[in-house]
């Protein structure tokens, strides 16, 4: 595999949604518009009860924001549309009326912590580490905090972001509540994917239409929230900090 892509593949009502991108997973703002329409176009399909949301490769679920657009990004209204993207991702999973099934097979960075926090059951193999990198390169996880936060509690939220520096196992983010259950192996996690995804295609589609709608009760801001998160980030990627610390990762 060499080349990013979105695939969705619908089969006995569970639709599985697979991103991937050589850099480790990490999303450009194509891959992110691409993720936010088929999140989208599979919670309006009749045909699915239950989506899971996927990355390709073995290793890293998801590496977060593309380092090579964010070194590129030169003012702060390109800056707002990028980390728009990621504010779209998490809003159309928080719109989404079917439950969405995390599988999280590695280490899971920035953004990708913000993406892993907003499905609604996670799973996890005992490689899938996180970290808030954000602070590290001057900016700050401010676009998926609130999600991260209502999955974690403000207090695990800060630590890993203040924390910059640090991968957090994986069975700390079970203990956190991001995680549900922590596998050792891939195949054993994917078979645990696979048998919950159809259990839940056994529930009533409007029990679980509405349960969604009780869980993410208090989040009906989120669109200006998150808009708002992203002008900050998109700001403070144009530093002098920040443009120093890009550079000396690529």
């Amino acid at each position: 595999m060499s080349e990013p892509y979105v695939h969705i593949n619908t089969k006995n009502e569970i639709a599985t949604i697979e991103f991937f991108h050589p850099a480790h997973n990490s999303l450009p703002g194509d891959l992110l518009a691409k993720l936010t329409n088929t999140i989208t176009e599979a919670g309006n399909n009749d045909e699915v009860k239950v989506i899971i949301l996927k990355s390709g490769g073995d290793r890293t679920f998801c590496a977060g924001a593309s380092f090579n657009e964010l070194i590129n990004i030169n003012d702060a209204e390109t800056g707002k549309v990028f980390f728009s993207g990621f504010a779209n991702v998490i809003n159309a999973m928080r719109k989404c009326p079917k439950f969405i099934i995390g599988r999280i097979q590695g280490k899971t960075v920035g953004g990708g912590v913000g993406v892993a926090s907003a499905t609604d059951f996670c799973m996890a193999t005992k490689f899938a580490a996180i970290k808030l990198s954000e602070l590290n390169v001057g900016i700050g996880p401010f676009v998926v905090g609130p999600a991260v936060e209502r999955k974690l509690g403000l207090s695990a939220m800060s630590q890993i972001a203040i924390d910059a520096n640090s991968f957090y196992e994986a069975e700390w983010a079970r203990q956190k509540g991001l995680y549900t259950q922590v596998f050792d192996t891939l195949e054993e996690l994917d078979e645990a994917v696979q048998k919950f995804a159809e259990n839940l295609c056994s529930y009533n589609p409007e029990a679980m239409k509405e349960m969604k709608k009780v869980f993410w009760s208090g989040t009906e801001d989120w669109d200006n929230l998150l808009a708002e998160r992203a002008v900050i980030s998109g700001r403070l990627v144009l530093s002098e900090f920040t443009k120093e610390k890009l550079k000396s990762f690529s």
